[in-house]
């Protein structure tokens, strides 16, 4: 059955396009159009649509007070469209915040710079969000398996967006409670994210006190307009520092970098600190930035002095630096199907036996503190 579709834009032209594209696919079906945000509240309530698509500025209601009654009254998987602007980046974050779980550029050619490859990447985000239920009750411990599978080879480059792969190992939802400290001695805490990331990033950042004691990088899918007004949003909520990196920094405990949208962000070890390189990377990779590239110069620089966490996202971004981290004996975790927005990026890592734990969103600052901090 295909996935109901609201799309809601004050353009007559955008809503049409749009509708063009969703309609192509024949997974999805446009139910229904808006043309203002109190339209879409009214329509979302009477028609019970899976995803809702959703331009920011609009007359009569704007797309984030319409973000915010729709949650409030029928949560509804939303995506926003957006410019690639400061205020447009700061609209996008603040309707992130409402409860909208992914955006895009509002310019499908700063979607991709290939048209088929835009209209496929609307038509898969859409998809990955209609598969998701709302508000669904984080999982307990449990163990779950499935028949093995071998591990595929390398995936750096491809241009995989969702991850259906069945499971090829092992892994136990854990709680704070049955998280033990290893005792292990960190030296940099790595995480890395995609759809669903910024609300993530910003439930686990600021519940962490200002004196944590390693540097931490962040590497969140999100366009290079987009990243200055993130970090500057971290930074105004956290306890601790957050910055967008910058070629050069020198890394120092308590401080999260974020890596700029549109680089690739490497650490290099430099006497007993290390030190960022951020430069513009190959023009033929899909993620910039990219959680494989970041964490395989982590497991080169730091070796096994490292915790990465692989949060929310689309695809398999994560997987082979994950693997290389873990081959020098890093500790890699993994946020659990129930509390992600898409659970692509996790499944990943944890299918391929790389994660060692899988951990609800609500849980996981907690139990990173636990790990990392020495009482």
């Amino acid at each position: 059955m295909a996935i109901k579709v609201l799309v809601v834009d004050d353009s007559s032209f955008f809503r049409r396009r749009v509708s063009e594209i969703v309609n192509q696919d024949p997974e999805l079906e446009v139910i229904a159009t808006a043309s203002n945000g109190a339209e879409a509240v009214k329509m979302a309530a009477e028609l019970n649509p899976q995803v809702i698509t959703m331009d920011i500025e609009m007359p009569v209601m704007d797309g984030i007070t319409a973000v915010r009654e729709i949650m409030a009254k029928c949560p509804t998987p939303i995506l926003m469209f957006s410019s690639l602007t400061h205020d447009g980046a700061k609209a996008t974050l603040d309707a992130l915040d409402a409860g909208a779980l992914d955006f895009l550029p509002k310019r499908f050619e700063d979607i991709a710079t290939n048209k088929d490859d835009a209209i496929l990447l609307l038509q898969q985000r859409v998809k990955a969000l209609g598969r998701r239920r709302m508000f669904r009750p984080i999982a307990r411990p449990v163990v779950a398996s499935t028949p093995s599978v071998r591990p595929t080879s390398s995936v750096l480059g491809t241009t995989s967006i969702a991850s259906h792969t069945p499971a090829t190992a092992s892994v136990r939802t854990s709680t704070a409670a049955s998280i033990r400290a290893s005792g292990k001695l960190y030296k940099l805490l790595l995480i890395g994210t995609s759809t669903g990331g910024p609300v993530a990033l910003q439930k686990i950042l600021t519940q962490f006190p200002a004196n944590y004691p390693h540097p931490i990088l962040l590497i969140q899918h999100m366009p290079a307009a987009f990243t200055p007004a993130f970090a500057s949003r971290l930074n105004g909520l956290c306890k601790i520092e957050v910055k967008e990196a910058a070629n050069g920094d020198l890394l120092k405990p308590g401080c999260a970098y974020l890596a700029p949208g549109g680089m690739q962000m490497m650490v290099e070890r430099t006497g007993g600190s290390g030190r960022l390189k951020v430069i513009a990377g190959s023009a033929d990779m899909n993620y910039k930035p990219c959680v494989d590239i970041t964490f395989a110069s982590a497991s080169k620089a730091f070796s096994g002095d490292v915790l990465a966490v692989v949060l929310t996202g689309m695809g398999a971004d994560g997987r082979e630096g994950a693997r290389m981290l873990k081959a020098v004996g890093a500790t890699i975790w993994a946020q659990d199907e129930a509390s992600c927005v898409v659970y692509g990026m996790p499944q990943a890592v944890a299918s391929a036996g790389i994660a060692t734990q899988s951990i609800a969103l609500d849980n996981m600052a907690e139990c990173i503190l636990k790990e990392s901090v020495r009482v």
